[in-house]
């Protein structure tokens, strides 16, 4: 299993890639993928073909669920999609030349680099959605959610910008309320001793939550908005 120090994600590959994935990452990701060597652009309409109104990240979108859902759903939307594992990125880059999905751009590193890249106030919402929650303490530290990264989140949402996150691990759910409460710019939307059960509308599902319902795991989703 490859491992980065220090990275916030664990493997980049599972199992060997099909022929198809394979030469999809080689000939279309060349096209989607965002360059953070280049000079940021003032305006990220410049990613993208077609004119819209918007733009929103999605930080670990796994097999592409999500993603694909939602820049489906909402065409007059750019989409940035942030994914290092290897096998989950080939599988979205399928579904995107299969559909000919014109709002979506790609990123296969760690989300932090990108963040910081980015010109500020560019994204309307940011989701981070069942990232991998380093369940053993002495791995925390690894969690994507830190002080840090939310500034880094906060510095990128528009005004009034929204940060969803969602998990399946309890510790995650408490760790992501207290980070952010001690962020001056990022509060949550709704009782921090509620119930965080409820989905975000039009919300697809993932692989990952229905696993997590199948062994028997509580979901929680979570919105904060940028004050």
């Amino acid at each position: 299993m490859e491992r980065r120090g220090g990275a916030f994600f664990g493997r980049r590959k599972g199992k060997p890639l099909r022929p198809g994935q394979r030469a999809a990452l080689e000939e279309v990701l060349p096209t989607l993928l965002i360059d953070i060597a280049a000079p940021a652009p003032d305006d990220l309409q410049a990613f993208f073909a077609i004119p819209t109104r918007a733009f929103r990240m999605e930080i670990g979108f796994g097999g592409g669920e999500h993603l694909l859902h939602e820049a489906k759903t909402h065409s007059d939307v750019g989409f940035i999609g942030v994914e290092p594992f290897e096998n989950g990125m080939a599988k979205a880059v399928v579904a995107i030349a299969k559909d000919k999905i014109a709002n979506i751009r790609l990123y296969d590193q760690d989300a932090a680099p990108l963040l910081d890249w980015l010109p500020p106030g560019a994204l309307e919402r940011i989701d981070l959605l069942y990232p991998d929650p380093w369940p053993k303490k002495r791995h925390w530290k690894r969690r994507f959610v830190n002080a840090e990264n939310l500034d880094k989140v906060a510095r990128c949402l528009t005004p009034d910008g929204t940060f969803r996150f969602a998990t399946d691990i309890e510790s995650y759910v408490e760790w992501t309320l207290e980070a952010v409460a001690k962020n001056r710019r990022l509060a949550l939307i709704g009782d921090p001793l509620g119930d965080h059960s409820e989905v975000w509308p039009d919300w697809p599902g993932t692989r990952y939550e229905a696993k997590a319902i199948r062994e028997g795991r509580r979901p929680a989703y979570l919105t904060f908005r940028k004050s």
